[in-house]
């Protein structure tokens, strides 16, 4: 069983991974040049050579757009076009449930939960990995917001609020990149109780018919 989350390490057990080719030389240069220069390069080179990935993808997650520009500059096409060949088949079957919120209880959620971390230390932990605040991994909701407040560059008030909305902007990707999936059964959230009862219900009816 699998909650998440991250869909791409869900789809990359689920449907498997495609053929991509990949160079951690040619990814190093490409992590130096986002260092130095920002993802703004980056995103210019992307749209102009993919621009159809260009179009979809999340043009502030600077990991996606590189895994992106470093396989087009390996093969020499269109990472959109790589990314349409089939793995090879799972060895399971696979049952998804996709849990259904009302959108203001789960934003409301999201917003206690934002107060929560900083509550138990998100600020203390930020300023300890401040100095490391040029790594594309420290670039996430979070960090990021905070480090621009340790540069003045905004308010803590701000900081936490820029942290809500861009928790709840990733919350509403979460939900869109779930509903790509035809086989998944949505299912409205009550209780922990009683949704856990409805998805066994619906697993064990579905083990019956395959």
């Amino acid at each position: 069983m699998l909650t998440g989350g991250s869909g791409m390490f869900i789809d990359a057990l689920c449907i498997g991974l495609d053929s991509i080719p990949s160079s951690k030389e040619v990814r190093t240069i490409i992590q130096k040049e986002f260092d130095e220069e920002g993802l703004s390069l980056l995103l210019s080179e992307l749209k102009s050579k993919d621009p159809e990935y260009y179009s979809e993808v999340d043009q502030q997650n600077p990991m996606r757009i590189i895994r992106a520009i470093e396989a087009i500059r390996l093969s020499g096409e269109k990472y959109s076009e790589l990314r349409k060949a089939k793995p090879e088949p799972r060895p399971f079957n696979v049952h998804r449930y996709v849990l259904q919120h009302d959108r203001k209880i789960l934003y409301d959620r999201i917003n206690n939960r934002v107060d929560q971390m900083i509550k138990n230390g998100l600020i203390e932990e930020a300023r300890s990995v401040q100095d490391l605040n040029h790594l594309s991994s420290l670039n996430t909701v979070g960090y990021k917001e905070l480090f621009d407040c340790f540069e003045n560059k905004i308010t803590l008030t701000e900081a936490i609020e820029l942290i809500k909305r861009n928790s709840r902007r990733y919350a509403k990707r979460q939900i869109t990149w779930f509903k790509r999936h035809e086989d998944a059964k949505s299912m409205e959230f009550s209780s922990i109780e009683q949704t856990s009862r409805e998805i066994i219900q619906h697993f064990e009816n579905q083990i019956i018919l395959e």
